[in-house]
């Protein structure tokens, strides 16, 4: 039987392909980068990113009501919804598997509309945080589901930057190389969790294909005409 990502490989040009490589980029990631970037592409990404959850999204988006500075630079900023659990003897981290995105919901766009220019973890978005996402020509990375120790070793160095009293969900600066993860929503709102549905959809009904490519155009066309 099909995977979603198989059906869905079918509609998305070269998606799944042998030919078909992984795009380094580099955090923090530029607008350029960032446009250059389409829904079901393979990533590596190396450099700079931070980690937040709900909590540490809380603390920074009251923390710019008071006017404070946060922790870091938003600025073409990536962060990784993620609180890793303690490293264990010679190791830099330990298990840094992706939390559910939709928690961030309520404070993504406001930190997109400051500069955050990337986010990686799983999970579904609300329509607020993709109108966002394409009003600021960001990016929403899915991180490799089960792949918590590859993450991890992709990882290589850690830094508790903010609010250690959180402990897991504290903010921290990460050091990565090559930290694999696949372009979910891209910077005109195409979605590739609503082309993997549709694309599963299509199969169990014998729908062409190419209807569920129109669906995917028309769907990242109306994202724009919200900018």
């Amino acid at each position: 039987m099909m995977t979603i990502a198989d059906i869905a490989a079918k509609i998305i040009p070269d998606l799944g392909s042998e030919d078909k490589k992984d795009i380094h980029i580099t955090a923090p990631l530029t607008l350029e980068e960032a446009v250059a970037l389409k829904a079901g592409d393979s990533v590596l990404i190396s450099g700079v990113i931070y980690t937040a959850r709900d909590a540490a999204h809380k603390r920074m988006v009251e923390s710019l009501e008071k006017g404070e500075l946060l922790p870091f630079n938003l600025q073409d900023a990536v962060v990784y919804y993620v609180g890793p659990t303690p490293a264990r003897p010679g190791n830099v981290i330990g298990s840094a598997g992706p939390t559910t995105s939709g928690r961030m919901d309520a404070y993504a766009p406001k930190l997109l509309d400051l500069g955050l220019r990337g986010m990686i973890g799983k999970g579904a978005r609300n329509q607020e945080v993709i109108d966002a996402i394409v009003r600021n020509k960001a990016v929403y990375f899915a991180a490799i589901g089960g792949g918590a120790a590859v993450i991890a070793d992709s990882i290589k160095s850690v830094e508790v930057i903010a609010y250690e009293e959180l402990g897991a969900e504290a903010v921290r600066r990460l050091e990565v190389e090559n930290l694999p993860a696949v372009v979910a929503i891209d910077s005109t709102g195409a979605n590739y969790y609503e082309i993997g549905r549709q694309a599963y959809l299509t199969e169990k009904a014998g729908i062409p294909a190419e209807s569920v490519e129109n669906k995917g155009t028309e769907a990242a066309e109306k994202a724009g005409d919200r900018e």
